[in-house]
């Protein structure tokens, strides 16, 4: 079964002096406010779409790694995953950085990094990010 979400964005006002509201309309979960200033400079209390975009691609990541490990037979006490993704005013998105780190028991570092390299490589996040590298930094803590 197919499943669509939907986040719609209400904006006012221009590109740089303007700012709105970006809602997680599927889950009702959220409403955030959103500006240029928060994507270009990086400001506090604001979020913007390269924000949004790590947290779709951390939480998929580690559903893909998940599901990998757990296949393998060794199925994870705990992940945590950071997207960190890089936004150049006039440039756009260069790309997203996977910080990995694991507990995982019975796991060779070996078998832990090509199960972190194929989560990475075909999560559907990841997939739709294909026209931008995409780094991974995974450990086993």
């Amino acid at each position: 079964m197919a499943v669509t979400s939907e986040a719609t964005t209400l904006w006012f006002g221009d590109l740089k002096s303007g700012s709105g509201t970006t809602s997680l309309d599927s889950s009702d979960a959220a409403e955030f406010p959103v500006n240029w200033a928060a994507r270009s400079e990086g400001v506090s209390g604001k979020t913007n779409p390269e924000e949004l975009l790590g947290a779709a691609h951390s939480a998929c990541f580690s559903m893909a790694f998940a599901n990998a490990l757990a296949g393998n037979g060794t199925p994870p006490e705990s992940l945590q995953v950071t997207a960190a993704v890089t936004f150049v005013p006039g440039e756009g998105i260069t790309g997203s950085h996977l910080l990995v780190s694991a507990k995982v028991a019975g796991l060779s570092d070996d078998d832990f990094q090509r199960l972190a390299e194929d989560a990475k490589q075909n999560c559907p996040v990841s997939k739709a990010l294909a026209g931008i590298p995409i780094t991974l930094e995974a450990s086993l803590a």
